[in-house]
């Protein structure tokens, strides 16, 4: 896909094809996590209004396993109160994803994840893969909390 591409037509082709592209990687879990990530956890989130947040499983569902073990440090208060900040402090979305980075093992992409699942129309997902596809971007490391 170009991402330079204004063509409507090859955008819509590219996001009808994504759930056979997910399965077409062949990764154990992925299409299980990705239908969590996309179709569950927005309505979760959204459900415990007026006071949104994530619950440490559900983190936990957005993480690399490799960050997992940073997660037995986190209680479910820290994660909710964390979480609750975050969302209200939308739609500065550099402060929301500050208040999730206090989390140990959250970086900007699981931040970003968790606000995209809330308010995909006010967050974009930030991760190295994705921002390595823009137009004109700079290559920088960005380390893990």
């Amino acid at each position: 896909m170009d991402f330079k591409s204004s063509d409507v037509k090859l955008w819509r082709e590219a996001l009808s094809s994504y759930p056979t592209r997910i399965e077409s990687l062949n990764k154990p879990n992925l299409a299980t996590l990705d239908n969590f990530y996309c179709n569950l956890l927005p309505p979760l989130i959204r459900q415990r209004s007026p006071n949104p947040h994530i619950t440490t499983s559900e983190l936990a569902q957005l993480m690399q396993p490799r960050l997992l073990d940073f997660l037995s440090s986190l209680e479910d208060e820290i994660v909710k109160s964390a979480s609750e900040k975050a969302f209200k402090s939308l739609p500065d979305v550099s402060k929301a994803v500050s208040e999730l980075m206090v989390l140990k093992g959250v970086g900007p992409a699981t931040a970003s994840a968790v606000l995209v699942a809330y308010l995909p129309d006010v967050v974009s997902f930030m991760s190295d893969e994705c921002d390595h596809n823009l137009p004109g971007y700079i290559c920088t490391e960005i380390g893990v909390t």
